[in-house]
Parts: structure tokens; sequence; C-alpha cells
């Protein structure tokens, strides 16, 4: 077995696990006061984190993809279940990685200052956006172990 996959197993472990722990954070933590003193700390360093996180998930999926040689199924008229299980997880990528730059963006933009109305129902917006398509990403990803196997 490819070492890399090992490198992205442990990277969506700390991406889903921190963006799990974000939402709980977020949902268990409704104190105006109390939101104001703990995200200008955990923020920044969980953002980093992810950030770290993100980058080694997306080069060793990349690394994967070419390395084994899917990339050319990607782009063929393939029709397979495993083949089409990875374009759909591949989608979802994309629209992770966008909806993550939103995020980012408003979140360092905005840290230890007043966010507007719009930056914020964006920002929780793309945060909530980002936790549920982790986890339609994990169920692709469960998805095309299982027919593998």
């Amino acid at each position: 077995m490819n070492y890399l996959i090992h490198f992205h197993l442990f990277a969506a472990i700390a991406w889903i696990g921190g963006s799990i722990f974000m939402f709980v954070l977020g949902v268990t933590l409704t104190d105006k006061q109390k939101q104001k003193e703990v995200y200008p700390h955990v923020g920044p360093i969980f953002g980093y984190f992810e950030l770290v996180s993100l980058a080694i998930l997306l080069s060793s999926g990349i690394w994967m993809i070419f390395n084994d040689g899917l990339i050319y199924l990607l782009f063929s008229e393939d029709a397979s279940q495993v083949v089409e299980l990875l374009r759909n997880k591949l989608w979802l990528v994309l629209t992770l990685l966008i909806a993550t730059v939103i995020h980012f963006i408003i979140a360092f933009k905005t840290n230890d200052k007043q966010r507007t109305k719009l930056q914020n129902i964006v920002s929780r917006g793309s945060s909530l956006f980002i936790f549920f398509v982790n986890l339609f990403i994990l169920h692709y990803a469960i998805m095309i172990r299982s027919v593998i196997a």
C-alpha cells in the first residue's frame, strides 16, 4: 500500500476532527462575551493547524491521483463506480476549498475586530457548510474504500 494514504488519512482525521470540535464549540458557546474571549485566541491557532492539514490532504491526494494513474480515468469516459465516486468526492473537495477560502479570509480579516452582519452570516454559514461537506467527503471516501476492498 502506498505510504501517502497514511498521511492523507492522518490529515483527514485532523481536518474533520477539528471541524467537529469547532462546530461543537460554536454550538455550545452561546455567551457572546465568552465567544469574544475564546475565538480570538483559539481561531488563529486552529486556522493554521487546519491550513497545514488541508495542505497535506491536497498534496497527498493530488500525488496519489497522479501516482496511481487515476488522473487519466478521471478525464476519460469511464463510468465505473469507483471513478464516479472519486469524481463526486473531488467536486465536493473543490466546493470545500472555495468555502474554506471565503471563511478564512473573513476570519483572518476580522480576528479581534467587530464583524459586520454580512461577514458574520457568511462566516458562520461557510463554517456550517464546511462541516457538512466534510461529512459528505468522508462518506465518499468510505464508499470508495468499500468498493475497492
